[in-house]
């Protein structure tokens, strides 16, 4: 008979197929998120170990936890050495503590073993499997000196910190999809570690008037694509989006802009390794937006000015630039060399050409275009940002 945990295994992805995460669950009030989470690592098809403390257990049922993964949870140790099991033989890939009380990192910090879930940190640490802590506390816990220094400790020996998020009263757990994306992060080669890559995506809007724009109908989806692989690649990275249709992860630092001339006075902060740029930004902008709201029952005529190329701006900060170029009913040589001419006018180092005929919501057909070379990209806008990061990943 199948476990109902089974029916949602790789309903989302197949990226943590074969993968096994253990995940310690600590006494904090944010144990009740681990149910949607440990749900969410197996929508993209890991195996999740839960371990749960005697504080926990008061927190959350061990039935919950288990119906969540389809494995009951280590409540204790045994004479069956469940902390070596999973983690000295390397049957485990990962250990994930959430949420991690301050209780619970001072003891990984200082190798206090008195629960099972300490005990199978201090195993994990000593294995060399990648560990993660995902703290939630009173912001005045947070705060305490010791547990700062003992947090900067775990961070010193490897261990990724995820989180938490502040509200000025509590450091809350950090949520699902950022700890999800970090479990991508450590599972994920990391050949942009260390690599600091700004994505400019969205659109810009151009007023007309208090309630009119000129925009076009760029949803966002590539740059956060680009922005999301990138992070689980092991890059530093930062996004600044202007207008868009989709959600933005929580965990990327974010800036936002409405207009071309918004953008233009944010490049001047750019100090980056890569820019990758899907933006579709405007050629030109109302001279001189009205006031207020043009009355709709008239015709009435709008004059408009050429705005800055952003592109050679950006050039100019960075000198590692990927920039795209959207076509319409062109052939595949006219597409290239269009997309290399731009390349050469603004001294990029590759440009993205594509026919928004052809592309798609979800997929998109496209052109990785350099001074010497050409190859074509396509599949979903994710895989499709997996291989202009192949590109990144040779050029830094």
């Amino acid at each position: 008979m199948m476990h109902p945990s089974e029916e949602i295994y790789c309903e989302k992805s197949n990226k943590l197929r074969g993968k096994t995460i253990v995940i310690g669950i600590t006494g904090s009030i944010a144990a009740t998120e681990c149910f949607s989470t440990i749900r969410e690592l197996l929508r993209h098809g890991a195996k999740v170990v839960p371990v749960m403390s005697e504080a926990a257990r008061d927190l959350v049922t061990p039935q919950s936890m288990e119906f969540a993964c389809g494995m009951p949870p280590i409540t204790e140790l045994t004479g069956q050495t469940e902390h070596i099991k999973w983690f000295s033989s390397n049957t485990a890939d990962m250990f994930l503590v959430y949420p991690a009380t301050a209780n619970t990192v001072s003891k990984i910090a200082n190798g206090i073993d008195d629960t099972a879930v300490t005990s199978m940190a201090t195993v994990a640490l000593g294995s060399n499997i990648p560990v993660a802590v995902a703290p939630a506390m009173h912001e005045s816990m947070y705060r305490n000196p010791a547990v700062k220094r003992n947090l900067e400790t775990l961070g010193s020996w490897g261990v990724n910190i995820i989180g938490p998020r502040t509200d000025g009263v509590r450091a809350k757990v950090a949520s699902k999809e950022e700890v999800v994306a970090w479990v991508f992060r450590a599972m994920s080669r990391d050949d942009l570690a260390g690599k600091r890559i700004l994505v400019i995506g969205g659109r810009s809007e151009e007023p007309i008037d208090s309630m009119r724009m000129i925009t076009n109908r760029s949803t966002g989806l590539m740059a956060v694509s680009m922005a999301t692989r990138a992070f689980e690649r092991g890059a530093e990275v930062e996004m600044w989006m202007g207008g868009c249709n989709v959600n933005l992860p929580d965990y990327i630092p974010t800036k936002r802009f409405e207009t071309v001339s918004d953008l233009v006075k944010m490049v001047e902060t750019i100090d980056h390794d890569a820019v990758i740029v899907p933006a579709a930004l405007a050629d030109f902008a109302p001279l001189g937006p009205s006031n207020g709201k043009i009355p709709s029952d008239r015709a009435f005529d709008m004059m408009l000015s050429p705005v800055p190329k952003v592109l050679p701006l950006i050039r100019g900060r960075c000198d590692r630039v990927i920039g795209f170029k959207a076509e319409s009913g062109i052939d595949h040589e006219q597409l290239v060399s269009k997309a290399r001419s731009r390349l050469e006018e603004y001294g990029l180092t590759a440009v993205i050409a594509n026919d928004v005929d052809v592309s798609g919501k979800f997929s998109t057909s496209a052109i990785l275009v350099t001074k010497t070379a050409s190859k074509v990209l396509e599949g979903s806008k994710m895989n499709v940002s997996n291989y202009i990061l192949d590109f990144c990943a040779e050029i830094l």
